[in-house]
């Protein structure tokens, strides 16, 4: 199995965010995201029973966990640890360009 993590990006917004999963193991999924100006629903938040490691491949974001006072702003190359259960939401990603996320999700 190959493949190109940039390969089909979308060239104008969509109306949601287009996941991918490149690859799924018992206790382990590695997906592609890509968007294009999505951002989580207002109250909404992620709280997912495995941990993330997602890495910000191209485009900008801003991810927010709900212990912290400040979103962070996450560029191309950036990466986050995200512990299971630990709250967070996408406050906003890129409308201009496509933004790029691998993410790779366990047990842990």
């Amino acid at each position: 199995m190959a493949g190109n993590l940039f390969a089909g990006l979308p060239v104008t917004p969509e109306a949601a965010e287009r996941l991918e999963t490149l690859l799924a193991r018992p206790g382990l999924r590695i997906e592609r995201i890509v968007s294009t100006g999505q951002s989580s629903p207002p109250g909404f938040w992620y709280d997912q029973p495995d941990a993330e490691w997602v890495l910000l491949m191209s485009g900008d974001a801003r991810l927010r966990f709900e212990d912290e006072t400040e979103a962070r702003q996450l560029r191309p190359g950036d990466w986050l640890h995200i512990a299971p259960l630990r709250r967070h939401r996408v406050e906003s990603t890129a409308a201009d360009a496509p933004t790029v996320w691998l993410a790779v999700h366990f047990p842990e």
